[in-house]
């Protein structure tokens, strides 16, 4: 039987969670009031501790959080969307404030992503304006801005493997792979017939990157031929609101959705679905898979709860990982 441990955010309904690369234990959240449609939101910094999951800072912002993403070279470093086109920089060690505010976008910061590759430090955001934007660190003013999506932008991640590379995921349902450097689109790819709200790169292979559409699908691409998705995962009864590949295996994902389930998924299986976890009440918005400790996983959801677990397919001897 899975337990999670599991830590409550009254009144506060969750958009987004990650788990710190620097400290295995300590997990980022974003939440808004009213679902999101309006009120205010809350930063929590938390910890599993032994017993449960802790408390660490919470921060209050003006308007709803939508996606969080935590530095890789500042184990106190944050950066947060929100819906009123804000990008903010948080301390872990400044109760207060944030270090700084950019406000460039026009409409909701849906989503925030720091560059994993070496030698790069650079922050990368998705607005319902339709922009992508890149900014230095300090989010000084941004460096660049993208234009290319037809709709929403909701999901925007760096490639782990390619320097300047991201991919964006948007409601015009296409998933698009652009070159900073060249400031270019370099790939537009029509994934779904429908809104797309999220995308992510596989850990194991800089080819292969997953979608996950309101259609109910997660789709898995490789990049060199997008005639066609190397395989479509359906079991969802509703939108998927975020895909996330292990970082501990080539071929296993997870998906949460609006049917208040997460998923894990092999897709180089022919059954590939390998569990699916009810343990939510509402819509499941955030998911993470923890970088340090294989197979334990965080997600967040509009019921107010933040929960950690090892889902049984992915504990031991359960899944050979790549």
């Amino acid at each position: 039987m899975m337990t999670a441990k599991v830590f409550r955010s009254p009144a506060r309904h969750g958009y987004a969670v990650e788990v710190s690369p620097f400290l295995p234990n300590r997990v980022a959240c974003v939440s808004s009031q009213y679902y999101g449609i309006a009120g205010c939101g809350t930063l929590l910094v938390l910890d599993e501790t032994e017993t449960g999951v802790a408390l660490v800072r919470s921060w209050e912002w003006s308007d709803g959080l939508f996606d969080v993403t935590w530095s890789e070279t500042n184990e106190h470093i944050m950066v947060a969307g929100g819906g009123d086109g804000s990008l903010q920089l948080w301390d872990t060690a400044n109760p207060n404030a944030p270090l700084r505010v950019a406000k460039e976008h026009t409409q909701e910061v849906y989503a925030v992503d720091w560059s994993q590759t070496r030698g790069e430090n650079l922050i990368v955001s998705g607005s319902w304006d339709q922009t992508a934007k890149v900014w230095d660190p300090a989010l000084s003013q941004s460096l660049t801005t993208l234009r290319g999506h037809e709709g929403v932008i909701y999901s925007t991640i760096w490639s782990p493997h390619i320097p300047g590379c991201f991919a964006s995921a948007s409601g015009d349902g296409t998933l698009r792979v652009w070159d900073i450097k060249a400031a270019a689109c370099r790939l537009a790819v029509p994934a779904h017939k429908a809104e797309i709200l999220s995308c992510d790169w596989c850990k194991y292979d800089q080819n292969i990157v997953a979608t996950g559409s309101v259609d109910c699908t997660v789709c898995v691409w490789d990049l060199r031929n997008v005639r066609q998705p190397v395989n479509q995962l359906q079991g969802h009864s509703y939108a998927i609101r975020r895909v996330k590949f292990s970082p501990f295996s080539g071929t296993v994902l997870a998906s949460c959705s609006y049917d208040f389930t997460v998923r894990f998924w092999d897709f180089s299986l022919n059954q590939p679905l390998l569990d699916t976890v009810e343990h939510h009440s509402e819509f499941v918005c955030g998911l993470d898979f923890n970088l340090h400790v294989p197979n334990k996983v965080v997600d967040c959801a509009w019921d107010e709860t933040v929960k950690i677990y090892t889902p049984a397919c992915l504990s031991a001897g359960a899944h050979n990982t790549a």
